[in-house]
C-alpha cells in the first residue's frame, strides 16, 4: 500500500530534476544568446555606422583562456594579450581583448600593401602574410581569396574568427583581430616564426627534427586538442589536425593552427555526435566520419593517430610515387610493427639508439589504437597525451642510464690513457684498451 505514494514521490523529484536540466538548458541559450551580441556589437565610441551581424569591421574578439598543462585547469581572463610566452619568439603587444578594431590602412601598412616579400603561406583560405603592428608586434594575417570568394569561404571565415574567439592556450595560435572590409576578409593571428611540422619533415627548414623534438611535437599538439574537447564548453572538434596545420616556434614547440573547418560538438550531452557534411584532408579523414557522417572527438583521434606515424617515419600519409604497398604510409608503417621490425618505419633521418628505436615502437603502437575503424576503441585526446608523457620519461630514463654507462667507460678509458702516459707506453699495432 505503501508503494503508490513513494512511486508518486519519486516521480515528482524526477519531474523537478527534468524541469530543472531544461531550465539549466535555456539559461545556457539566453547567456549564449547575450555572448554572441556582445561579440558582434560595435565599439560605442566609433564613427564607423552602424553594421548589421553579416558586415562588422574589424572587431577585436573579447575574451581569453588559458589551461595548465601539468594540471588541466583551466581559467578565463580579460587581460591584455600578450604576444610572447615560454615558447613564442614575438615580444609583447599592446593589444588589448575586446578593446582594438583594426582597420584596412592598419593591414595595408603592416604587409607593405600585401608585398609578395612578406608571404610566409598559402592554403585553401588564401594568402597568409607576415605582418608588422605599429608598436612592432609581429602577426600573421590571412587574408581570404577573392576569386573563389562565396557562401561556403564566407562560413569558413567566419567559423574560424568565432572558434578561435573561445580559446586560448600556449599550444593554439592567438586571435588578435579580424577585419571585413569591401571584398577584404581578413584575420590577424599570432605569428609562428618557425614554418610547419610538415615542411621540417621534408626538410624545406634548416634544421632538423629529432625524435625528442618530435615527441614534443606529438605533446603539445595532444594538450591542445585535449583543451578543445575537454576544457572548452562545449567542445571543440578541430576537424583538421594534421602536419600542414602545427606550425613550430622557433624554440622547437607546437601550435595547433587553421580552424576554418572547425565544429561545436553537440551541447546536449546525451547526443554522442553531431552530423555534417564530410570535410578534411585525404589521408587523415576518420573512415568511420567517412560512412556515417556522425563527426566526434574521436574523429580528431583519428587523425592524431596518422600524424604520429608521420612524425616518426617522415613521410606524407599519401605517396603514389612509392612501391604500392608503401603508397599508404599507415598502413606500411603499422604492417612493419606487426612483423616487429618498426625500425624500418623509422624516419632514415632519425639517429638509431636504443632508446630511439624503443620511442618509435611505443608511438607506433599508440598510432595503432588511434587509428582503430571504430571511434569507441580508440584512447581520448587526454589518454594520448598521457601515453605520450610516459613514453617521454622512457626515453629520457634510458638515455640517462645510457650516458651513465658511456660516462662510465669514458672515465676507464681516461685512466688507462693516463697510466699508459705516465709509463711511456707507446701507440702500437698490438695495443688495445678493453672497456671495463
Amino acid at each position: 500500500m505503501k508503494n503508490p505514494p513513494t512511486t508518486a514521490k519519486t516521480h515528482h523529484r524526477k519531474t523537478q530534476k527534468s524541469a530543472f536540466s531544461h531550465i539549466t538548458a535555456a539559461a545556457k541559450r539566453v547567456a549564449g544568446a547575450f555572448s554572441l551580441l556582445l561579440f558582434w556589437k560595435k565599439k560605442s565610441n566609433s564613427n564607423e555606422p552602424k553594421l548589421d551581424t553579416d558586415r562588422v569591421h574589424g572587431q577585436v574578439i573579447a575574451s581569453s583562456s588559458s589551461i595548465d598543462n601539468s594540471t588541466g585547469s583551466s581559467s578565463r581572463t580579460q587581460s591584455r594579450f600578450n604576444d610572447s610566452d615560454s615558447y613564442g619568439p614575438s615580444k609583447a603587444t599592446s593589444l588589448q581583448a575586446g578593446a582594438v578594431a583594426f582597420s584596412i590602412e592598419e593591414i595595408f601598412k603592416a604587409t607593405d600593401n600585401f608585398s609578395s616579400a612578406n608571404i610566409i603561406g598559402e592554403g585553401g583560405f588564401g594568402t597568409v602574410y607576415k605582418g608588422k603592428l605599429k608598436d612592432g608586434s609581429l602577426v600573421a594575417i590571412k587574408r581570404a581569396r577573392k576569386d573563389i570568394y562565396d557562401k561556403h569561404m564566407f562560413t569558413q571565415f567566419k567559423n574560424e574568427i568565432l572558434t578561435l574567439s573561445k580559446i586560448e592556450h600556449l599550444n593554439l595560435v592567438r586571435l588578435f583581430g579580424y577585419l571585413e572590409h569591401g571584398d577584404e576578409r581578413i584575420i590577424i593571428v599570432e605569428y609562428v616564426a618557425n614554418g610547419t611540422v610538415r615542411e621540417h619533415l621534408d626538410g624545406t627548414r634548416g634544421n632538423e627534427l629529432e625524435i625528442a623534438e618530435r615527441l614534443d611535437i606529438a605533446i603539445d599538439v595532444a594538450h591542445a586538442v585535449t583543451y578543445l574537447h575537454m576544457y572548452t564548453d562545449p567542445p571543440i572538434i578541430h576537424r583538421d589536425v594534421k602536419a600542414s596545420n602545427i606550425l613550430i616556434t622557433e624554440k622547437l614547440r607546437a601550435k595547433v593552427a587553421d580552424f576554418g573547418l572547425a565544429r561545436i560538438a553537440a551541447e546536449d550531452p546525451g547526443v554522442t555526435h553531431i552530423s555534417t557534411q564530410v570535410k578534411g584532408t585525404a589521408g587523415y579523414l576518420d573512415p568511420e566520419y567517412l560512412k556515417t557522417y556522425q563527426l566526434t572527438p574521436k574523429s580528431d583521434v583519428y587523425s592524431f593517430g596518422v600524424l604520429l606515424v608521420e612524425l616518426i617515419t617522415g613521410r606524407h600519409p599519401l605517396e603514389p610515387k612509392r612501391p604500392l604497398k608503401e603508397k599508404v604510409t599507415v598502413k606500411w608503417a603499422l604492417q612493419r610493427l606487426k612483423l616487429g621490425d618498426a625500425v624500418v618505419a623509422m624516419d632514415p633521418r632519425l639517429r638509431r639508439s636504443p632508446a630511439s628505436i624503443m620511442v618509435v615502437e611505443k608511438v607506433l603502437k599508440l598510432a595503432r589504437q588511434c587509428l582503430a575503424p571504430q571511434r569507441q576503441s580508440r584512447p581520448s585526446m587526454k589518454k594520448c597525451g598521457e601515453i605520450l608523457w610516459r613514453i617521454r620519461k622512457d626515453f629520457r630514463d634510458k638515455n640517462l642510464s645510457h650516458a651513465a654507462s658511456a660516462s662510465h667507460y669514458s672515465e676507464n678509458i681516461d685512466v688507462r690513457m693516463f697510466n699508459r702516459n705516465m709509463f711511456g707506453i707507446e701507440d702500437s699495432e698490438n695495443y688495445r684498451f678493453r672497456s671495463a
